[in-house]
């Protein structure tokens, strides 16, 4: 190469060098707002899965995305107010879970897209016109399917014998659980059993809710799908030995603080999903044209240390179809 040419190399390369640099300092880095009614450290186990999602399609926060994060800490009233504050933000797409924080973004917001890792019924919520076509802002994964209540009913009548009332703990804040122990309602009649509802809200916590408990003299029960109550659930599986209730959870998480059984979808699985439907609304998809998935698989987790210390046999047939046994 002659010296000339190679000089004009040089300085051509000087001077497309610093565009090169310019383009890439201009080029738009996506935010991503989270919005969670726990605490990080009860949700830590789902946001790692949701950030290891994000990461296996590219997307590395503080890197390649940027992630706004908003913590509700246990406080339902607080979720109107930080909603505002992400919106505010100008983020481009919303993460959620539950249907009191997913309720509480959609008033803040109609054009930002929200994506819900973990909701209810959110047709009954009133959050997308119908799974199929959501029609709004708000698309995700809905972690209730027909019979679900039926089957955690089922499952405590082959571990209790002669069965015949049932504790439901519910969050009463939550408008979720309203349709869900309806459904229960016609389930637990159809099987000749009575349930008795007991509630948490701010005025009234875990303690009082099992004292109403044991003055109804319940034999067993079923913890309705709440983020607060999974925020809490050690607290829950304590009082529940403590009462030495037999309980059926909704999520894993609750046997591996030491509960009995859960029977549900995977949380964790469902937060990784959700970074896929990140990936595509960034890309350009709408929420309205992306269904709300409902869960095809459901994973049950029994604890064998807790039924021995309960007093409760786990049949055989229940064992074997166990997704995981912890002895």
């Amino acid at each position: 190469m002659k010296r000339r040419d190679f000089t004009a190399l040089l300085i051509g390369g000087i001077t497309i060098w610093p565009l090169c640099i310019s383009a890439q300092q201009s080029r738009k880095i996506p935010r991503i707002g989270v919005l969670l009614p726990g605490t990080p450290e009860s949700f830590s186990l789902r946001t790692k899965a949701f950030l290891d999602g994000l990461r296996e399609l590219g997307y590395v926060e503080g890197r390649t995305v940027e992630i706004e994060w908003k913590w509700g800490n246990d406080q339902v009233d607080t979720l109107p107010g930080l909603a505002s504050d992400l919106v505010g933000s100008k983020v481009d797409v919303i993460v959620t879970g539950g249907t009191a924080a997913a309720k509480a973004l959609k008033e803040a917001t109609r054009t930002i897209p929200i994506v819900m890792a973990i909701v209810a019924d959110p047709t009954a919520a009133g959050l997308v016109d119908n799974l199929a076509h959501p029609g709004g802002n708000a698309t995700g994964f809905s972690i209730i399917a027909p019979e679900l209540g039926t089957k955690r009913l089922e499952l405590l009548k082959e571990i209790v014998p002669n069965l015949s009332s049932v504790a439901l703990l519910l969050n009463v804040q939550n408008p979720q659980s309203k349709i869900e122990m309806e459904e229960m309602q016609t389930a637990a009649q159809a099987m000749g059993l009575r349930l008795h509802p007991s509630g948490i809200s701010t005025e009234k916590g875990l303690e009082d809710a099992f004292g109403a408990m044991n003055k109804a003299a319940a034999q067993a029960l079923i913890v309705l799908t709440d983020p607060i109550l999974f925020s809490q659930r050690k607290r829950t599986v304590d009082l529940a030995n403590k009462y030495r209730l037999p309980a059926v959870y909704f999520f894993q998480g609750f046997v591996e603080e030491g509960g009995l059984v859960s029977y549900g979808p995977s949380d964790a699985d469902l937060f990784r999903r959700t970074a896929g439907y990140v990936d595509k609304i960034l890309k350009g998809a709408k929420p309205s044209e992306l269904p709300v998935e409902q869960p095809t698989k459901f994973d049950l987790y029994v604890n064998l240390r807790t039924a021995k210390m309960l007093g409760v046999t786990i049949p055989e047939s229940f064992l074997a179809l166990a997704d995981k046994v912890i002895e």
